[in-house]
């Protein structure tokens, strides 16, 4: 099966191969985390939701920041903590995300965790939890 058509709605910010850069805030909102704390807050997500935590992308090299997929317009709504920064549509500047694709070779991105038909974005609140709850625990 391929996974792209399990999803539902539009899925033309997800590439059909590769990886490409995506504006944030027309699709999807973003919040990334740098390194072993974005690493952190994935896996007590995805714990948390029994593996249903919705698109979750990472940097494989670099920074290895780790970027949570969010509703448009729903990352602002937070004071993120230091560490997290919230990317989205504003007129001061822009942000672009790479997103992988779901299938094939997508060196230096992959899917920490993949956007389905019933989890198509992170939920803006209980990431925020999530990501105050790793803050503390550093």
């Amino acid at each position: 099966m391929n996974p792209c058509n399990s999803l539902h709605g539009d899925t033309s910010w997800i590439p059909a191969s590769g990886h490409a850069l995506r504006h944030a805030g027309i699709h999807f909102d973003a919040v990334r985390i740098r390194g072993l704390l974005g690493e952190e807050v994935a896996y007590m997500l995805m714990e948390f939701t029994h593996f249903e935590a919705g698109p979750i992308v990472r940097e494989l090299a670099g920074e290895r920041n780790v970027y949570f997929l969010l509703p448009p317009r729903t990352a602002a709504g937070y004071a993120w903590p230091a560490g997290a920064r919230a990317l989205s549509r504003s007129g001061r500047s822009a942000a672009f995300v790479g997103i992988p694709a779901l299938q094939g070779l997508t060196w230096p991105l992959d899917w920490r965790s993949r956007p389905t038909a019933d989890v198509p974005f992170v939920e803006p609140g209980l990431l925020h939890e999530m990501v105050g709850r790793a803050v503390r625990a550093v």
